[in-house]
C-alpha cells in the first residue's frame, strides 16, 4: 500500500469520526426533547430499562459489520448513559436552588447576622436544653461575645432510645423566654411534621437534623413555613442528595435555606464523623445557598472545634455551628463534644475575623 492510499483511508476515517460526532450530538438533542415531552405528559421517570432492552435487540439484528454483538452493544450502553447524564445536568440547570437559576448569592437575615453576605456568623449554644438556668448561662456568654443566635435542642433523635430524648415544648419555651431575654435569635432542631407550625411560634430558625434530611414529609412541611431553615447534610448523603432535599423545602415556597455540612460516615473512627471540608465550595458553586459547618458533631471532639472552623472559614464557609455548656461533664447528652466557657473564649478569640 502506497503513502497516498494510506492518507486517503485516513482522511476517510477522520470523516466518518466528525460524522460520527455530528450524529451523537443530533442523538442528545432528541434525548434533551424526549425528557421535555415525557414532563409534559406528567412522565418524570427518565431511565426506562424495558426501552433501553428494545433499542439494544433492534441494534443486534442490524449488526453485520465487523464488531461482534457484545461490543456494539457495549459501545451503545456508553451512548445511552451519557444521555442519562445529559438529562440529569440539563435537570440540574432547573433546580431552583441552582447557581445556574440564580447567579447571585441568597442572603438570609437572621437577627441582624446576615449569612452569605462574605462573613462568618455564629449558631452556638448547648446540644439539649436542660433547664431554664443552664440556657440562660449559654446565652448570656453568647450575648457577650457579640452574637446574636442561640442553638439548643428541644427534641432529641438518638441512636439510642434509652437516651435522654430532650424536653420538647417545654425546651422550645424555655429558649425563646431566654432568647427574649437577651435579645438572640432561637434555633432548634423538629423532628415531626406535625410539630412544624406549633414549633415556628417559638422558633426564629428551624433546624432539620442530619436523620430527617431526606424526610420529605418534614422537608414539605419546612417549605410552607415564612422561616429561616437550617439544612443539614445526612450522614450517608451524597452532595446531589443533599441538593435535592433542599429543593423539596424550596419547591414548597421557602427558599430561605442554610446549608449545613456536618460531617459523613466513613471508615474512620477518631472522630464522630469525617468532615467533608470540600463539600463547602462544591455547594456553594452548585447552588446559590449560603453554606455553614457544624465543627461540634463533625468532629466530636473539643480539641478539634478551633482547627475545624478555621478550615471551614479559610474555605469559604457562611457560618459556624459549634455547641456550649456551662458543664459538658453534667451534660444529658454529647457530654465529650461540647465546649465549656473558657474553652468557648478561646474558640471565639481565635475565630473572630479581624
Amino acid at each position: 500500500m502506497s503513502n497516498q492510499q494510506l492518507d486517503q483511508l485516513r482522511e476517510e476515517l477522520d470523516q466518518i469520526n466528525l460524522e460520527i460526532l455530528k450524529l451523537i450530538n443530533k442523538r442528545g438533542e432528541l434525548v434533551k426533547e424526549t425528557a421535555y415531552a415525557k414532563e409534559n405528559h406528567g412522565a418524570d421517570k427518565k431511565y426506562d430499562p424495558v426501552r433501553e432492552r428494545d433499542m439494544l435487540e433492534r441494534i443486534k439484528k442490524n449488526n453485520n459489520g465487523p464488531f461482534q454483538d457484545a461490543t456494539i452493544i457495549h459501545l451503545f450502553k456508553e451512548i445511552f448513559k451519557a444521555g442519562l447524564e445529559l438529562q440529569e445536568k440539563d435537570h440540574s440547570k432547573e433546580l431552583l436552588v441552582s447557581r445556574k437559576r440564580k447567579q447571585e448569592d441568597t442572603i438570609i437575615n437572621i437577627n441582624g447576622d446576615l449569612f452569605g453576605d462574605g462573613l462568618p456568623h455564629f449558631v452556638c449554644g448547648p446540644c439539649a436544653v436542660e433547664s431554664y438556668e443552664q440556657v440562660a448561662q449559654v446565652a448570656e456568654q453568647i450575648k457577650n461575645k457579640g452574637l446574636k443566635i442561640i442553638r439548643g435542642g428541644a427534641f432529641k433523635p438518638r441512636t439510642s432510645p434509652y437516651d435522654f430524648q430532650g424536653l420538647g415544648f417545654e425546651g422550645l419555651e424555655i429558649l425563646k423566654k431566654v432568647a427574649d431575654e437577651y435579645g438572640l435569635a432561637v434555633v432548634s432542631e423538629i423532628v415531626s411534621p406535625a410539630d412544624m407550625e406549633k414549633a415556628a411560634e417559638y422558633l426564629d430558625v428551624i433546624q432539620i437534623g442530619a436523620r430527617n434530611m431526606q424526610n420529605f414529609e418534614i422537608l414539605k412541611a419546612a417549605g410552607e413555613l415564612n422561616k429561616p431553615i437550617i439544612l443539614k447534610r445526612g450522614m450517608s448523603a451524597t452532595v446531589s442528595d443533599f441538593i435535592n432535599a433542599a429543593e423539596y423545602i424550596n419547591s414548597k415556597g421557602n427558599g430561605q435555606i442554610i446549608l449545613c455540612e456536618r460531617g459523613i460516615r466513613t471508615y474512620e473512627t477518631s472522630t464522630r464523623n469525617t468532615l467533608d471540608i470540600t463539600a463547602v465550595p462544591i455547594l456553594k458553586q452548585e447552588t446559590h445557598l449560603p453554606v455553614m459547618v457544624d465543627v461540634t458533631h463533625s468532629t466530636g471532639r473539643r480539641d478539634l472545634l478551633i482547627p475545624a472552623a478555621k478550615a471551614a472559614i479559610a474555605i469559604g464557609a457562611d457560618g459556624i455551628m459549634a455547641e456550649v455548656h456551662p458543664d459538658p461533664a453534667v451534660a444529658l447528652s454529647d457530654a465529650q463534644q461540647q465546649m465549656d466557657f473558657a474553652q468557648f473564649d478561646q474558640f471565639m478569640e481565635q475565630l473572630q475575623i479581624k
